[in-house]
């Protein structure tokens, strides 16, 4: 060995004897620290990098709908509403239910639709003059009508209808003459039994029904007389235009002088029976000295008898 190498093994030896040899145990605890170590830096590491993930998904899952304030000094423009997305899926609306109604332009006044309802026909209690029809000026005899206690009807076969349910009732004795006779101091052509009677509400058409079923039941009857009884037949014509409904019948019978002797020709008088609301009037006409019932008469005062009547319910 030569005498360079001798000297570096003597001064390696010497080196070596001065430093404290680390045992085993020491060695494993530092080597499990530095193993410690590296697996915090790493648990840190992946912490770090979850965080990030976290952070970054927060800033990308910022709302549409939140808004960044403008700059200051700048002036806020208010963003027009967005109108949902029509759905296209979507059931048309139903055909029965009414389309809204289209807004008022602004400015104007919207007022309440009016809800009207007609009031019913009030029941009088009571039957004044002016109820009572005058007659047309070439009808006219200078005879003033007259109030009296009469029969609203003729007889038929007995029948009675509906006097219970009578308010109140007025008769009158009208005497008339046809337009082309002369007037006052000739004999007139025609007398009424005209009546006005005011029923309990809601019976007056019950009052026409009994009447039409009267007339039905009693086709034919007799009257005494003072000599022979005379006959009469009735039967039911038709009718409308009258008030809110009339019954017209006519009433047939062996025409007699003034001594009672058969002047071989028919007498035939009209009634007719016309409803307003509760009120009934009725022109029973009854001839003079054997004279027939005019129907166009009868038809024009029955419709004068309505206008009276109206004017007086009104």
């Amino acid at each position: 060995m030569s005498r360079e190498l001798s000297e570096m093994y003597r001064s390696l030896a010497a080196d070596a004897d001065t430093r404290a040899l680390v045992v085993p145990d020491v060695l494993r605890h530092q080597a499990d620290r530095r193993a410690r170590l590296r697996a915090t830096g790493g648990a840190l590491a992946v912490a770090l990098v979850a965080g990030g993930v976290v952070v970054g998904s927060q800033v990308v899952a910022v709302p549409a709908t939140r808004t960044v304030p403008p700059p200051a000094g700048t002036p806020t423009v208010p963003s027009p509403p967005i109108s949902p997305t029509p759905d296209v899926t979507a059931a048309p609306p139903s055909p029965s239910v009414p389309p809204a109604a289209p807004s008022r332009p602004s400015g104007t006044t919207s007022a309440s639709p009016r809800v009207t309802s007609a009031a019913p026909p009030r029941t009088p209690t009571s039957i004044p003059d002016r109820a009572f029809f005058a007659l047309a000026p070439a009808n006219q005899t200078g005879i003033a009508p007259e109030f009296r206690d009469l029969a609203a009807l003729p007889g038929l076969c007995g029948a009675r209808v509906s006097s219970e349910a009578v308010v109140q009732r007025r008769t009158r004795l009208l005497i008339y003459k046809l337009p082309q006779n002369p007037g006052e101091g000739y004999v007139p052509d025609g007398t009424y039994a005209h009546s006005i009677t005011i029923y309990r509400a809601g019976r007056a058409d019950d009052v026409l029904d009994e009447l039409r079923e009267a007339v039905r039941n009693c086709p034919e009857q007799k009257w005494p007389g003072s000599e022979a009884p005379s006959r009469s037949t009735q039967r039911l014509l038709a009718d409308r235009g009258y008030g809110d409904e009339s019954v017209l019948f006519e009433v047939r019978s062996p025409g007699q002088d003034i001594n009672g002797d058969p002047t071989g020709v028919e007498d035939v008088r009209l009634v007719r029976a016309i409803r307003i609301g509760d009120v009934v009037t009725i022109l029973w006409e009854q001839g003079w000295e054997n004279t027939s019932s005019q129907r166009a008469q009868v038809d024009a005062d029955s419709r004068r008898a309505v206008a009276a009547i109206r004017a007086w319910l009104d």
